[in-house]
């Protein structure tokens, strides 16, 4: 919604000229304080931060942006920063995977006996596996072995499809993106 101060004069002071050009130049100011007024409260969350929101965030925890991310993956590996609390249970690594890959977009797997400790990203999650790795690093006991992998294509799911279908795929494309 556009300011229009001139609303606000009485009649006689908007047939003034200057008060015109005034009421014009404040309208635009105003305008401007409003998006920026709008904006620092767009970037109290993480999720409807822009570009300045995300440097701001960035540079508070530490995290390095690469040159080729897009906001929605720099938003991710801020969240990523900001829930992370030790969880001391698996099913609160559980629940973090879960906030950040969705309910369906990871495996998590403890092998108790040889301490391991395997996580599976969902192919829909690719661009965010490197950012769930560090996560997982940093909140994973020293004691574990962890193991941080895509969930790739298998044979169950490829199966649906034809040979013929398929033959028109590298054997990569078929392992590693999402069908």
């Amino acid at each position: 919604m556009k300011t229009n101060l001139m609303e606000y004069l009485p009649g006689v002071f908007q047939e003034i000229r200057e008060y015109r050009t005034i009421t014009t130049v404040q309208d635009a100011d105003l305008d401007r304080v409003k998006t920026e007024i709008t904006n620092v409260l767009k970037n109290q969350y993480v999720n409807e931060l822009d570009r300045n929101g995300c440097k701001r965030y960035e540079k508070i925890l530490g995290v390095k942006p690469m040159d080729t991310d897009t906001i929605e993956e720099r938003r991710f590996r801020i969240l990523t920063r900001v829930n992370e609390q030790l969880p001391y249970t698996i099913r609160g690594v559980g629940k973090r995977l879960s906030d950040l890959c969705g309910e369906d977009g990871y495996i998590i797997r403890m092998d108790k006996e040889k301490y391991i400790l395997e996580v599976k990203v969902a192919l829909s999650a690719k661009k965010n596996v490197e950012a769930v790795k560090s996560l997982m690093e940093r909140i994973t006991p020293c004691n574990l072995i962890l193991s941080v992998t895509l969930l790739y294509n298998t044979h169950e799911i490829v199966s649906a499809f034809t040979h013929d279908e398929l033959s028109a795929f590298l054997h990569s494309r078929i392992r590693e993106e999402e069908f």
